[in-house]
């Protein structure tokens, strides 16, 4: 055990955040802190490095433990270099060979048990200097340096000019270069593109030291980690495993859960049925045997409805009018900045249906692509042409499309006044804004929380052809899934820049590589682009796409094509399953919040005595009752199928 924390509670303003979290942390285990935003995982990692105090209990490190943590705001204004900051990371190491040089001019100048002390202590430095790696200590900086992004041109850079998220990888260099027992990372990939992702996965998977991560990147968590700790209304449940294991436990607890629900509910609702119809026969036997079950009912001891069963958003996106096959072809389009070129003669071609996702490495040409497509910026030669009936929805990360001075309910309402109240506030709290948090004005918003309004107004629009730049950026894992299935479910046509691997692998339909050398097109999603790729092979059809590098030979269809499309069947397949057990859950929950509302119409004094009023609500609830009891045994027979 190289951290314990035992029974923590916090409080803010009389809220509680965390409440008796329990968790052990061994060494050298590569651990995960999830839970939706809000749910205290920053306060936690706050609690262990002592900038909180918990209200109670208590952290306890392994003695002589060194923590390091990364948060997810860093304010560096340094003076030094990057490169200077990483020598001060290796300052004892690099203390050590300059002691061991002295040492070594010294033993060729003493004698006697002089040179017997230095030749002792001379072996001791060297044997440590050893262990610690000292001899690889330059190169070291360097691999970090590189496989975190910066180019050896920037090593000289003032950290004091560097961006925020220049500074964050920066932090997080320093951190892996000083390899404390233990690590603490709060969002660690948001401000890294794929092949730093990459790097930091194996980085972080062949640490000897135990590390601790905040994320909602669940690719890296389904290759870094070996336990996921969820923190759930303030309470907290480990479970062992990567992320998709960990998704895998979570529903198999809620399915039991809901269909142990289920049953009692059905069963409830049969033995009201037959009170009811002994009370109808008005004898004192049939009354007494009445009267006996509803003491038996009463003391069930009721299995409470799982969380999220009805509280889940469900959007719906769908374009008010179809466009053309054809959605978008480019021809011969070049950008360049100065000397800085991105691509030329690119071709390419976009048809309805297609949702495609581009990637590659920070700066090479992505985002303005996207910004040329939707007029934003000019290209410097070629054309660019939209297909029948095209219409464009964008999202932007830098948010030109809100207005400071609205509200959040504002800017929603006001872009779409035939929407109801109702329907607004569902789709901002599918986005994380509920309750009063609706009506705050954009202009006091954070950047990602622009970017949550942004997203949920283009959610509600109408458009067949969405253009999307890092839409999964600052949402939780539970915002990402609902945007996935809305997507899934998508009649439109999509083409989004993204580092989310696992929200790629779930959408995307084919995927265009950008990187320096040229741009490559692959059918398929993230997992057929990482097999082909490291196969070796590239897809490219001249009818879809060249670059600046030419265009490849395309390659035969592969049986891992072939493997791809019957895995995207089985994936529809399991989504229709989904969406029949959602739809009927949802029926489920309406009727049952219907009966509440009746049952407390027959409750209230004005009703007593109104016997017609009485009998018209008696009858509406049991006829939701009948209802209730088939949809309980169709969802059970959902369940069921395989």
């Amino acid at each position: 055990m190289i951290l314990s924390c035992q029974k923590i509670t916090k409080s803010f303003g009389g809220k509680n955040v965390l409440n008796q979290i329990n968790f052990l942390i061994n060494e050298g285990e590569k651990a995960a802190v999830i839970g939706i935003n809000g749910a205290g995982k920053t306060t936690l990692f706050k609690i262990i490095t002592g900038e909180y105090e918990p209200d109670s209990g208590e952290v306890v490190f392994q003695k002589d433990t060194s923590c390091s943590y990364l948060s997810q705001v860093i304010d560096v204004r340094s003076t030094r270099t990057i490169y200077e900051e990483m020598l001060d990371a290796k300052k004892e190491i690099i203390e050590m060979e300059e002691k061991i040089r002295s040492l070594e001019k010294d033993i060729s100048l003493e004698t006697g048990e002089r040179l017997s002390a230095s030749m002792d202590l001379y072996s001791r430095l060297t044997d440590k200097f050893e262990k610690a790696n000292g001899y690889a200590w330059k190169s070291e900086i360097t691999g970090v340096l590189k496989g975190l992004g910066f180019t050896e041109a920037e090593f000289n850079t003032p950290i004091y000019t560097l961006s925020g998220g220049q500074k964050t990888r920066v932090a997080l260099s320093r951190i892996l270069l000083s390899r404390p027992d233990l690590i603490l990372l709060d969002e660690p990939t948001n401000h890294l593109d794929m092949d730093a992702i990459r790097w930091l996965e194996t980085f972080l998977s062949n640490y000897r030291g135990a590390v601790l991560i905040i994320s909602h990147d669940r690719y890296f968590l389904d290759k870094v980690v070996t336990k996921v700790i969820e923190i759930e209304q303030g309470v907290s449940n480990v479970f062992h495993g990567n992320y998709t294991r960990y998704a895998e436990k979570k529903k198999a607890q809620r399915d039991a859960l809901l269909k142990q629900y289920m049953n009692q509910q059905q069963e409830i609702a049969h033995q009201e049925e037959v009170i009811a119809r002994l009370k109808s026969f008005n004898r004192e036997k049939s009354i007494k045997r009445a009267e006996s079950r509803e003491k038996m009912l009463q003391k069930i001891d009721r299995v409470e409805k799982p969380l999220m069963f009805d509280q889940k958003m469900k959007i719906r996106l769908e374009p008010e009018v179809t466009s053309g096959n054809d959605v978008l072809t480019i021809e011969k389009l070049s950008k360049s900045f100065g000397d800085k070129h991105l691509f030329s003669n690119l071709d390419m071609e976009i048809r309805r249906g297609e949702v495609v996702g581009i990637i590659g490495a920070n700066g090479t040409g992505k985002t303005t692509l996207l910004k040329i497509i939707n007029r934003h910026l000019r290209g410097d030669s070629g054309k660019i042409a939209y297909g029948a009936k095209v219409t464009i929805g964008y999202y932007d990360q830098e948010q030109h499309v809100l207005h400071d001075e609205k509200t959040i309910f504002e800017e929603i309402s006001d872009a779409y006044p035939k929407l109801t109240n109702t329907r607004i506030r569902n789709v901002l709290a599918a986005f994380l804004f509920t309750g009063d948090d609706v009506f705050q004005t954009i202009g006091t918003l954070s950047g990602g929380e622009k970017g949550r309004v942004s997203l949920a107004k283009l959610m509600l629009s109408n458009a067949n052809f969405l253009i999307l730049d890092e839409p999964t950026n600052h949402l939780d894992i539970s915002s990402r899934e609902i945007l996935e299935e809305a997507i899934n479910g998508y009649e439109g046509t999509v083409l989004y820049v993204s580092h989310d691997r696992y929200f790629i692998n779930r959408t995307a339909t084919r995927i265009l590589d950008f990187s320096p050398s040229g741009i490559v097109n692959y059918r398929g999603n993230y997992s057929y682009y990482l097999e082909q790729k490291e196969a070796g092979n590239i897809e490219a059809d001249s009818d879809d796409l060249t670059s600046a590098a030419g265009s490849p030979e395309p390659v035969k269809e592969s049986s891992s094509k072939e493997d791809w499309i019957r895995a995207r069947e089985e994936a529809a397949r399991i989504r229709k399953r989904e969406n029949d057990l959602r739809k009927t859950e949802d029926k489920i929950s309406r009727l049952e919040e219907e009966n509440d509302q009746y049952r407390e119409e027959i409750n209230l004094p004005e009703n007593s005595t109104d016997a017609e009023k009485l009998m018209e609500l008696s009858e509406k609830i049991e006829k939701n009752e009948q209802e209730l009891l088939s949809l309980y045994e169709e969802w059970e027979q959902i369940q069921l199928t395989d």
